[in-house]
């Protein structure tokens, strides 16, 4: 049996503004954007290269809306992992992506803490070895 967690739902406040924060700040790329009806939309982003992807879902009522941007109850929810730290927390720098730390070197690797346009927690991570 083969199995793997392709897809994860990420609860957006608006589809456009987060396809231009996945896209335009992080690189990913946009493998879906597709009418669902009823002002729904199926959109899934990926980094270059990753196995799972991201479903934007935008939320639906109050209840999901309180959620966009804590997800995780403020922890670091997501985990973003590089071949080349120094090269994406430059890049990311450069297009405004907003760090909550300096870059640190642990001993799983080097990592830095960022938010994304919510305010959702995720690591920048290039694990060692």
């Amino acid at each position: 049996m083969s199995q793997s967690i392709a897809t994860i739902a990420l609860v957006v406040a608006d589809y456009d503004e987060a396809i231009s924060f996945y896209v335009g700040k992080l690189g990913f790329a946009l493998l879906s954007d597709l009418a669902m009806g009823g002002g729904k939309r199926w959109v899934t982003v990926a980094p270059a290269g990753g196995a799972a992807k991201l479903l934007l879902a935008r939320a639906d009522g109050a209840a999901q809306s309180a959620h966009v941007g804590n997800q995780t109850g403020g922890r670091v929810g997501f985990f973003l992992e590089t071949d080349d730290f120094a090269r994406d927390h430059a890049a990311f720098v450069e297009r405004g992506v907003k760090f909550l730390e300096t870059p640190r070197h642990e001993a799983y690797g080097s990592v830095a803490v960022f938010e994304d346009l919510y305010g959702n927690k995720w690591d920048l991570l290039q694990p060692k070895g």
